[in-house]
């Protein structure tokens, strides 16, 4: 089973509790205006990686740091991947690792609607991010997310929606042997005017 990918980051401090494994899925037909990720809409772009392969580099991940905490899958929009990242979760799961899973869709949405999977990938979520982007409603007093309406529903007692939701958002910075800069993650500066009508990328993966 194939998934159409964007960026995958071994291990990260900014995306969840502790460190994680990202999984950002290239392809969305969400299309929320003021997006921070519009460069992940485009279905045909990324590359295709096999979830065989996916897990295998989650494996050796772990073998070289054990304490990693979790799984978190974004995008683009994860559930438009939903079979192939249901697959890939319970596997995450049965090494004993979180899942924690951003949606553009709500909840209800997801429960009610006919996306192939939906039901299945739910059922191996810890947390849920969930909600389309409104630019109207653009906050970042919460951790992870950007605007006032989308809600953290906890799938299961993994984690106490207290102590998750009191994480501090970040940012992770790196620089690139050619010189160019990656960021990933969110944090409350990205809220300062820019130059023109435009705000800067609030978040998105390694690109």
């Amino acid at each position: 089973m194939m998934l159409r990918v964007n960026t995958v980051r071994e291990d990260t401090g900014s995306e969840g509790p502790g460190h994680r494994f990202c999984v950002w899925v290239q392809g969305c037909s969400r299309h929320c205006p003021g997006c921070f990720a519009e460069d992940l809409w485009d279905h045909q772009g990324g590359c295709e990686l096999s979830v065989d392969d996916l897990c295998g580099r989650l494996d050796a991940r772990l073998a070289m740091a054990p304490t990693l905490e979790g799984i978190t899958l974004l995008g683009g929009e994860p559930f438009e991947q939903a079979e192939a990242l249901a697959r890939f979760s319970t596997y995450a799961r049965s090494r004993g690792l979180s899942v924690f899973c951003f949606s553009g869709y709500t909840l209800e949405e997801l429960e009610s609607g006919p996306i192939p999977g939906a039901v299945e990938l739910l059922g191996q979520v810890d947390v849920l991010a969930a909600g389309p982007y409104l630019r109207d409603e653009r906050d970042f007093s919460r951790p992870w997310v950007g605007s006032r309406n989308q809600e953290f529903h906890f799938m299961t007692d993994r984690y106490e929606a207290g102590g998750f939701l009191g994480a501090r958002n970040r940012v992770e910075v790196r620089l690139r042997r050619d010189g160019s800069v990656a960021l990933n993650g969110m944090a409350a500066f990205f809220d300062r005017p820019a130059m023109g009508d435009h705000a800067p990328q609030e978040k998105g993966p390694d690109r």
